[in-house]
């Protein structure tokens, strides 16, 4: 907890990141716990705001990537972006490079700001980051293959040969779990879910007052 790394800045007495698989269900799972009164911090939309037009973070993307990941408007082309990163693992650790340390000093100051007991740092891709090194406790919300990639192919109208490629870019779901304190697994049963997540408030919040 805190006392644990004396170098953060001030924050919550315990903080949870919460990761998995895309298309896993980790939306689903994290506005549960806000619904229950945790604080919350999600990094998909930090990332969207430390790119966002006028701001450092696209200048220096567009001086990496060039004017094709620009759009008319603007604003960043995340699906011409995409196709880059994918295609090229160094312009993924060079992307990495310009958006990780904005996007962490935003939770630093959100975790700063936050008087709940406990909160969540919602991070798609914190194992293959190492931001998981940071965190008191790991979070991993899985589901079963099928799942996730039906789920994959209906949310974002991927194809199958589009599926592969984005799941082979993530760790595979056995690393995942192998890093975890914690799983919630999201099967399709809203009920059990709602269970696993009350379950789990709790212990956090016992965790964070004996902190």
């Amino acid at each position: 907890m805190n006392d644990e790394h004396p170098d953060r800045a001030p924050q919550p007495p315990l903080v949870v990141g919460l990761t998995g698989g895309i298309a896993s269900g980790k939306t689903a799972v994290s506005r549960r716990f806000a619904t229950l009164g945790a604080t919350v911090i999600d990094t998909d939309i930090l990332a969207r705001e430390v790119v966002a037009p006028g701001t450092a973070g696209l200048a220096a993307i567009r001086e990496r990537f060039g004017d094709p990941v620009i759009d008319a408007n603007g604003a960043l082309d995340r699906r011409a972006l995409r196709e880059r990163i994918f295609s090229d693992p160094g312009a993924r650790q060079d992307l990495e490079a310009i958006t990780h340390p904005r996007i962490r000093g935003s939770v630093q100051a959100a975790l700063a700001k936050t008087r709940a007991p406990y909160a969540l740092v919602v991070v798609p891709l914190l194992i293959e980051t190492g931001w998981g090194e940071w965190m008191d406790r790991i979070l991993v919300v899985d589901a079963p293959d099928h799942q996730q990639r039906q789920r994959l192919m209906q949310r974002d109208g991927a194809d199958p040969v589009e599926v592969d490629r984005i799941l082979a870019s993530q760790t595979t779901r056995e690393e995942r779990l192998a890093r975890a304190d914690d799983v919630i697994v999201n099967d399709g049963d809203t009920a059990a879910l709602d269970e696993k997540v009350a379950m789990l408030h709790r212990q956090y919040q016992q965790a964070a007052m004996r902190g």
